[in-house]
């Protein structure tokens, strides 16, 4: 399963960074959250998972770079800060832009990915809760730039005009509402699995000690 998605995670990134996504995200919100969506949301989940536990897991090594509260916050910070108008811009219309952007949106996500699932394995209780919070957290910001992009009454981002059917202020709230279903959903999903590894463990060490006694 660890090379299943190692090899599906590289392959969801050549068709998003390969494919027709970057040059319609010139022209259409909707395809530019699409491609963020297909490196944060499934590329970074499945590469992180299939390296979490094997010897070059980094987080085995430096185990304080990869604080998940931490990741959180800082690939809150990347994405809001992309998604401000002009490096938005930047990252559209320009190639160096758009490789700086997509490299700092996989870095991110596998930064949070992996400070969740990485390390020793088994995680150790207090590795999972913080990787717990850190998902939560992920999901949270994710859902609620989502929300504000869905609910926004005017363009924000001037560059961008009508795709087939949809005028741009309908395009940027349905790009918002990728984000908000499959940015949102991912993370919650990644931090509802950790909390059932958690409270597993927990019932595990209990049934253990009644038996010691």
């Amino acid at each position: 399963m660890k090379v299943v998605a190692w090899n599906l995670g590289w392959l969801v990134l050549l068709v998003a960074w390969m494919g027709p996504l970057p040059e319609l995200a010139q022209v259409s919100f909707a395809a530019h959250m699409t491609l963020h969506m297909a490196v944060v949301a499934v590329a970074a989940p499945l590469i992180s998972i299939a390296v979490a536990g094997f010897r070059w897991d980094p987080v085995k090594r430096f185990p304080t770079w990869f604080a998940p509260v931490p990741a959180s916050v800082g690939e809150l910070v990347i994405v809001w800060a992309w998604h401000a108008p002009g490096l938005h811009h930047f990252a559209r219309h320009t190639v160096t832009g758009l490789v700086i952007e997509q490299t700092m949106f996989l870095s991110a996500g596998i930064w949070v990915w992996l400070s969740a699932f990485g390390g020793p394995q088994p995680r150790s209780q207090s590795r999972s809760g913080a990787g717990v919070i850190g998902l939560l957290l992920t999901s949270m910001h994710m859902t609620l730039l989502g929300a504000l992009l869905v609910m926004s009454p005017r363009k924000l981002y001037s560059h961008h005009q009508s795709y087939g059917p949809w005028d741009p202020i309908t395009d940027q709230h349905l790009g918002g509402a990728v984000m908000l279903i499959v940015g949102g959903a991912a993370f919650l999903s990644g931090g509802l699995w950790l909390t059932k590894d958690l409270v597993a463990e927990r019932h595990f060490e209990r049934e253990a000690a009644g038996v010691t006694q």
